[in-house]
């Protein structure tokens, strides 16, 4: 039946004499208003989901990255991480952390520090913002999976994924994106009249994964061979654990590059509204930019290197991807107010300062196995201060609605030299850094104190594939090339701790926690008299942890040591029995 049937229908059916044309143009109008609003609303739903697909599409990027930057022995391990973030993250913005983070804003008031309504989504009307919002917080929690690849354990993983996403992350994200938030760009009553402009999330998603991967990989310590022997002391030159896939790398990348369109252009939320869809746009264009001369930088910077040191020209690939990476990550603050060219100088500093962090971490002993730090914590402090040196005024205009503040350079072509943007920006940087230290350092202490944090040293030295899947032997084949031949070496160790933890924990009185095994140390400045958080207490228990006796050889010209005098480890063998 057409619109004009619809509209006599309607009108008759009402008990009124044959409608006017007034009357029947008036309900032919409305409704088309009314057909028209909801397929705008239409529209904007399936756009939501499409850039909220994009986006969770990036944990395979993140899978494949990380999976290609460990060794064979920790592929299903690292897989596993990547999944329960995922997991992890959904059902803690489900729970409480969407009602903190975005709860209520439809009708509270004033600007709050925290949201208090809606949680378990009870009141959530606009489900598709619900979706695109639970794949920005569980990107962020991705971010610390490479970080910490190949020595922590699997209940650490799960229980930071639920912590950040339900408490730390929706705080960062109240205060810069909701429009009660103190920073908002949206309060109506913004801080300096403009509040803190971070349009995808450089500072909200980028900086609180990367900030919180540096506290964690601090405390949890550099893998067994990194910077320290199996001991704990120190190497003279840093160990190379180089990743088993450069494919499965590239690959990610490229889907990360992918889904990022999905995460800086479906920012805009709404593509009907006004001139939205020309944002969504010069975004695109931006973020393309930024991460084609990020990769550029890298690149070329680390040739100039390799050249001054070795005279020789190397093409670096794992260089050139993360510097892309860097260049997209900076870019996601301002990529809707920042003109093209200034996309592009964003990008290739970010590639420098890449280049530069990653080697100044290696300097630190810091071990960040796919240099998450570098890419996410720096380029997110960077893109986060960028805005407010490049914002344009015209585009602020467009965005935000506002262009009384705009970036620094742009400031002094008005003849000024308002600097109030970038201040927005630094008081913003400030503030996640504080709340990520004073939230998860507490938090990774404590799984440090109780053993839950890093996996047995022995584990990390032939794969946690081995510790977790229960097969000790069947990885051997292909894990042997990386390990130089002393495979059956190290595996006979590892079954040896095995049965000393099994020898203690059959032997130890219920409700006594204290005789746990412990695993080696890695840094005693940093864990002083503990074992990784867990402590020994007699000296008998020090004895049965001595693995001298049938240690790794620390030169291939040494024999491997006889058993102990004691015979501590023949007696908890014939106890124990295998594992």
């Amino acid at each position: 039946m057409s619109t004009y049937e619809t509209c006599v229908n309607t009108l008759t059916s009402s008990g009124n004499a044959e409608p006017t044309t007034d009357e029947l143009i008036q309900c032919i109008s409305n409704t088309f208003d009314s057909n028209s609003t909801s397929a705008d609303a239409a529209v904007d739903v399936f756009f939501l989901l499409y850039a909220a697909s994009l986006v969770f599409f990036m944990q395979t990027g993140f899978a494949m990255i990380c999976t290609g930057c460990v060794r064979i022995g920790n592929v299903q391990n690292t897989l596993m991480k990547n999944l329960l973030d995922a997991c992890g993250s959904s059902l803690g913005f489900y729970t409480v952390g969407y009602a903190f983070a975005f709860g209520g804003m439809t009708t509270t008031e004033g600007t709050t520090f925290i949201g208090t309504e809606n949680f378990f989504m009870m009141g959530v009307e606009n489900k598709s913002f619900w979706l695109f919002q639970f794949a920005f917080c569980a990107a962020s929690a991705t971010i610390v999976a490479g970080t910490l690849a190949e020595r922590c354990q699997m209940t650490a993983y799960l229980a930071y994924s639920l912590m950040l996403s339900s408490f730390v992350y929706p705080v960062v994200a109240h205060g810069i994106w909701s429009p009660q938030g103190f920073l908002s760009a949206a309060n109506p009553n913004p801080l300096w009249g403009i509040g803190m402009v971070d349009f995808s999330g450089s500072a909200v998603v980028h900086l609180t994964g990367g900030m919180t991967a540096y506290i964690a990989t601090k405390i949890l310590g550099p893998r067994t061979g990194r910077f320290y022997d199996l001991r704990g002391h120190p190497l003279e030159k840093p160990g190379e654990f180089p990743g088993h896939s450069l494919s499965l790398q590239c690959l990610g990348t490229f889907i990360l590059w992918f889904g990022w369109y999905g995460f800086n252009c479906g920012s805009i939320i709404s593509l009907t509204l006004d001139e939205n869809y020309k944002i969504a746009s010069h975004t695109a264009i931006n973020t393309t930019l930024s991460a084609a001369a990020g990769c550029v930088m890298t690149l070329f910077l680390s040739t100039v290197v390799a050249e001054h040191y070795t005279g020789e020209v190397h093409y670096n690939l794992q260089y050139a991807m993360n510097g892309c990476l860097s260049g997209l990550v900076a870019i996601t603050a301002g990529c809707s107010v920042v003109e093209s060219w200034a996309s592009i100088v964003i990008g290739l500093v970010a590639g420098a300062l890449y280049l530069g962090a990653s080697k100044l971490l290696v300097k630190m002993k810091v071990d960040d196995a796919v240099d998450a730090i570098p890419v996410h914590m720096v380029n997110g402090i960077w893109g986060t201060l960028s805005v407010g040196f490049f914002a344009e005024p015209s585009l602020m205009k467009l965005v935000y609605g506002k262009d009384n503040h705009v970036g620094w350079f742009y400031s002094w072509g008005r003849g000024s030299a308002d600097a109030t943007l970038l201040a927005c920006q630094v008081v913003g940087v400030l503030f996640l850094i504080g709340w990520i230290l004073a939230t998860m350092t507490p938090f990774f202490w404590f799984l440090h104190y109780v053993g839950f944090l890093r996996a047995d040293s022995l584990e990390e030295v032939v794969g946690l594939d081995i510790g977790y899947t229960g097969g000790v032997r069947k990885h051997r084949s292909s894990y042997e090339d990386q390990v130089e031949g002393k495979m059956d070496e190290y595996i006979q160790e590892y079954e040896h701790r095995r049965r000393e933890r099994a020898h203690l924990k059959k032997n130890t009185v219920h409700g006594r926690g204290n005789d746990v095994l412990a695993s080696s140390v890695h840094n005693t400045q940093l864990h002083g008299n503990s074992y990784h958080g867990r402590k020994i207490i007699t000296q008998n228990m020090i004895d049965s942890l001595d693995v001298s006796s049938n240690s790794i050889p620390e030169q291939k010209s040494k024999a491997t040591s006889a058993a102990p005098a004691n015979g501590s480890s023949q007696n908890i063998d014939s106890q124990a029995g295998s594992p």
